[in-house]
């Protein structure tokens, strides 16, 4: 691993790599059936992280190709979690400057400070300039595990 973090593991069934999708909703669906796959949400988290775009705009899109998928805590979680989706061609979120999207990280905290501690947590991995980029064209789950530093 690229480095220790105190994010949850990422199992294969949370990471999509090359995925294609139509629209910028198309690739958060995508992110969240990867997070129910995994076992840390139930479908409803997808329709809440679509919902937070709707109702507030691209602000996910944290960096250029970079979008953090995200809702607030709630019954659809069911424990923290992350599921990281490459995309096969990006995709347009409407962000001015950081569009268009290459790589959709979603994520799911159990309570409102655990969901801070890992965005803060995520915020440090993509500190480096390049992590985009090779998460982008990461072509195994265990390299994007390295890159994000994070367990099976």
């Amino acid at each position: 691993m690229d480095r220790a973090t105190d994010l949850p593991g990422l199992p294969d069934a949370g990471i999509v790599l090359a995925a294609r999708a139509r629209d910028w909703r198309e690739a958060v669906e995508t992110a969240g059936r990867a997070l129910t796959a995994s076992g840390a949400t139930d479908a409803g988290y997808t329709t809440d992280m679509v919902r937070m775009i709707e109702q507030h705009g691209p602000y996910v899109v944290v960096a250029p190709g970079l979008a953090l998928a995200h809702a607030r805590p709630g019954p659809a979680v069911r424990r923290d979690g992350l599921a990281i989706v490459t995309l096969a061609d990006p995709v347009p979120f409407g962000h001015p400057y950081n569009d268009p999207v290459r790589v959709v990280l979603a994520l799911a905290g159990a309570s409102s400070a655990r969901h801070l501690q890992l965005v803060a947590e995520i915020a440090n991995i993509f500190n480096d300039s390049d992590a985009v980029e090779r998460l982008a064209a990461a072509g195994t789950a265990d390299e994007v595990r390295g890159i994000l530093g994070v367990a099976p």
